[in-house]
């Protein structure tokens, strides 16, 4: 059985990530072949709209392969690995996802993290529901968050995306909506008659049919202490304002980060803070792809995969183990240009009219 499957019905495209023991994770030629079918579909009169949905009752997608990206973090040279141009397609998917002229419906049922996020949150119509458990937890394994996930979480609410990518923080329907990740809620119940609605209708009435107000979510009472503390310039006072105010929430968010990888966490917070001043998708993917590729140099990487999904001690031996210890030009180093093995997807970025589906 293929990990990716497609399908046409009535007026819409499906892509089905099929790997559902695996959470449906992405693999390299997995990436290859959803790119294909987009070029297929954008150039069928007969396709109106791309749904895509994972298989199983688990989530969409669960993020990339970690286990092969440890292997070859491990015993590759960094350079020109087999993750480097994993990263380098699945990059230049996600810009291709945000800039899609057809509308591309995302069902964000179940868990959707890291990659997950990426071939989902780009689209222009994102659906949640009830069960859906959204995170990008790239600093617990000493990774960086990455497939525009920089982009987004700094397009969210206050800090509330300085908050989400330090601590990886998972989060439901409403909480997503609030933050920019979603667009509409619709109860997983919902979800088959909604297909069967965007085979014969336009999104936005297959949408009306559906569409309910999600149960109130957590982070909007906590947006005061969130925007105060993560506002920070650097992640040691970050730190100390979350020990400081004296709410539990904002102690357990202390703990989160003390377990972290300390380089991940400056660079994320370095990453989120350049965001800002980058511009488009398609800038922000090529710093994340330098950033990505320093990370396959760097032994947390390694470390923190080994510790949560190979040995699964989650005691991980953090080099350097406390945020001290991590030097500013250490953190300048994962944003280096990498000359010709640059992405270059602003250089090949057009401006495309924004279609109201």
């Amino acid at each position: 059985m293929s990990d990716v499957l497609f399908h046409t019905r009535g007026r819409a495209a499906h892509i089905t990530l099929n790997r559902p023991r695996a959470l449906n994770s992405l693999t390299h030629q997995m990436v290859l072949r959803i790119d294909g079918a987009l070029t297929e579909w954008e150039r069928d009169p007969a396709v109106e709209t791309v749904v895509i949905s994972g298989a199983g009752e688990r989530g969409l997608c669960a993020g990339g392969d970690i286990r092969a990206i440890h292997d070859d973090a491990r015993d590759g040279d960094g350079d020109g690995t087999a993750s480097a141009a994993f990263w380098r397609d699945e990059y230049r998917l996600n810009a291709r996802i945000a800039r899609y002229p057809k509308p591309y419906v995302a069902l964000m049922d179940g868990l959707v993290m890291g990659g997950g996020v990426g071939v989902s949150a780009h689209g222009s119509v994102r659906v949640v529901t009830e069960r859906s458990d959204i995170a990008m937890p790239e600093t617990g394994i000493g990774f960086v968050p990455d497939v525009g996930g920089t982009h987004l979480l700094a397009l969210a609410p206050g800090e509330l995306g300085t908050h989400l990518a330090l601590t990886g923080a998972r989060i439901g329907a409403a909480d997503a909506l609030l933050c920019g990740l979603a667009d509409h809620y619709v109860p997983s119940a919902s979800l088959r008659p909604l297909v069967d609605d965007l085979a014969r209708l336009p999104v936005h009435e297959a949408l009306a049919r559906h569409v309910q107000a999600p149960l109130p979510g957590e982070l909007t009472e906590q947006r005061e202490w969130i925007d105060d503390c993560y506002r920070a310039d650097t992640v040691e006072e970050i730190l100390r304002r979350l020990l400081a105010r004296g709410r539990p929430a904002a102690a357990e968010a202390a703990e989160t980060l003390l377990a972290r990888s300390p380089t991940a966490l400056k660079v994320t917070l370095a990453a989120l803070r350049r965001v800002r001043r980058l511009g488009p998708l398609e800038r922000v993917l090529d710093q994340e792809y330098r950033v990505s590729c320093a990370c396959l140099r760097h032994p947390d990487l390694v470390e923190g995969i080994r510790a949560r999904i190979v040995d699964k001690d989650h005691e991980p031996r953090w080099s350097p183990a406390t945020l001290a210890e991590v030097a500013e030009a250490d953190v300048e180093g994962f944003f280096a240009p990498l000359g010709e093995r640059e992405l270059g997807l602003a250089d090949r970025s057009r401006t495309t009219e924004e279609v109201p589906w």
